[in-house]
């Protein structure tokens, strides 16, 4: 029986060695070589991109006598298999990196590296606002949109689905941000593998209020007694607090409405509104005319004193009316006007002007009349007189009383001696007359110098006959008139 020799060999290999053995004397029949693992190589299935979701298979090979064993490691940390071949049946983009496969043998080890580059549509993006405070009117803002993506993404940015703008940038930039930038906002991030929007983002700019607005209701004319409602707006943000002022002095209200129930002529003026917040205060005018009827006209003539027969007189009449008034001026008893105009002028005042004028003042609000009585007598001194029921009875027993006096004087009274008829001629064309009217009026009527009488109580004229004064010892025509005045105005002012 043919025996077998075995033959051991030890030494330190190196992973490059190649160790075989022949029988000696046989060298060129050499046995199989054995050695380490040569560097694997790593294959991949699909050959082409990587794409998220997909399956892909990582195979590792590597030349080794005796074979070799595989185990494969991610970033040579974890170990994930001990196949020659890695397998992902969904690959993600979490599992794109580094990848390590290992062949041994007992000669030695060899390691492989090989990256994964998983391709994927962008992530869902995020929207950052800076600064993240308030963010107030004219300040500098920026909007950052950030997305997971391979490649990288592109981004659009959007304002309540309108484009604003679309590139790489991956930002929106205001440089003095304003009220009208308010709005959502929300960006797009895409590549070739697919694209998604982000969640909105609010932009809130706050600022002082604008310009207020005021409008007026009714918005036709406004006529005193009705309703009227003046409303302040403005733009504002926060929402603005409101105060209304007259002629910027007086507080009217702190609401956006001022109400005028039933408004009058005096609140004709000039109103403020004004708006504010805790960013600021703004404020704007309006002015309210009130239109009227004519007021109670005013009358007066002029001039005030004594009217002289055959002299000018004016007669003038005011009244408070918005819009102003026109005046006509009519005499009682006769149709058509006498005159229009605020001044009526009789330029050669006779007897037969004497009476009743009325003012009229009217415009398309309505219309009032006031009345003038004017009387003149024949002589030299006329007095436009109207007294009260009393003063007309007292002023006539005065006047009966001088009469009678001064009769009984005369009666006693014996001629000088050098009187003679042709100087009692004399002394009688120096006689005056003179007559005083007691004329009742309507409630209106006035003075000549526009002093308010009381009415009697009937429409009569009482015509009374002054006595003749006599110019004799002393005595003068003028200086018995004048004591006739006097003893008129002491009865005017005891009334």
């Amino acid at each position: 029986m043919e025996s077998v020799e075995t033959s051991s060999y030890k030494d330190q290999f190196y992973p490059g060695d190649i160790i075989s053995c022949a029988v000696k004397g046989h060298e060129d029949f050499r046995s199989p070589s054995v050695y380490a693992p040569k560097l694997p190589s790593v294959s991949v299935s699909p050959s082409a991109e990587i794409v998220e979701g997909s399956s892909v298979t990582l195979t590792c090979s590597s030349d080794a006598n005796p074979a070799a064993k595989y185990t494969w490691y991610k970033e040579n940390q974890t170990l994930l298999s001990e196949e020659p071949q890695l397998v992902f049946s969904s690959i993600q983009s979490s599992d794109s990196g580094e990848y390590y496969c290992a062949a041994e043998n007992q000669l030695g080890r060899r390691t492989s590296e090989y990256i994964i580059n998983v391709k994927y549509a962008p992530k869902l993006p995020s929207v950052s606002v800076s600064p993240s405070a308030e963010i107030v009117e004219g300040s500098s803002v920026t909007l950052t949109c950030s997305s997971d993506a391979n490649p990288a993404a592109k981004y659009t940015w959007y304002k309540e689905n309108q484009t604003l703008i679309q590139g790489p940038e991956d930002i929106y930039h205001f440089t003095s941000i304003s009220s009208k930038d308010s709005g959502i906002y929300h960006c797009k991030a895409e590549n070739e593998y697919g694209q998604i929007n982000s969640t909105s983002v609010s932009i809130d700019v706050q600022y002082s209020p604008k310009l207020p607005s005021v409008s007026v209701s009714p918005s036709a004319e406004i006529v005193e007694g009705s309703s009227v409602t003046l409303t302040c707006s403005s733009d504002a943000n926060p929402a603005a607090k409101y105060t209304w002022y007259k002629e910027n002095q007086t507080l009217l209200s702190e609401e956006p409405q001022l109400v005028f129930s039933s408004i009058q002529s005096s609140d004709s003026g000039e109103y403020y509104c004004a708006a504010e917040n805790q960013l600021g205060r703004n404020s704007t005018s309006v002015s309210i005319d009130v239109q009227y009827a004519p007021k109670l006209p005013s009358v007066s003539v002029s001039p005030s004193a004594e009217i002289v027969e055959g002299s000018s007189v004016t007669l003038t009449c005011s009244s408070d009316a918005n819009p102003a008034a026109k005046y006509t001026w009519y005499k009682e008893n006769e149709d058509s006007p006498k005159a229009s105009g605020q001044n009526f002028t009789i330029t050669d005042f006779r007897a037969e002007h004497s009476g009743n004028y009325y003012c009229e003042a009217q415009n398309r609000r309505g219309r009032h009349n006031s009345t003038l009585h004017l009387i003149v007598v024949a002589g030299s001194l006329k007095f436009p007189v109207v007294l009260s029921v009393s003063a007309v009875v007292l002023v006539f027993i005065l006047l009966l009383s001088v009469f009678i006096w001064i009769r009984k004087s005369s009666l006693q009274k014996q001629p000088e001696a050098d009187e003679t008829p042709h100087n009692r001629a004399e002394q009688t064309d120096e006689t005056q007359d003179a007559t005083i009217r007691f004329v009742r009026n309507q409630a209106e009527a006035l003075y000549s110098n526009n002093s308010p009488a009381q009415p009697l109580r009937n429409e009569e004229e009482v015509v009374y006959a002054a006595p003749n004064f006599n110019s004799a010892a002393g005595t003068r025509p003028q200086a018995a008139v004048e004591d006739v005045s006097a003893l008129y105005s002491r009865v005017s002012r005891r009334h």
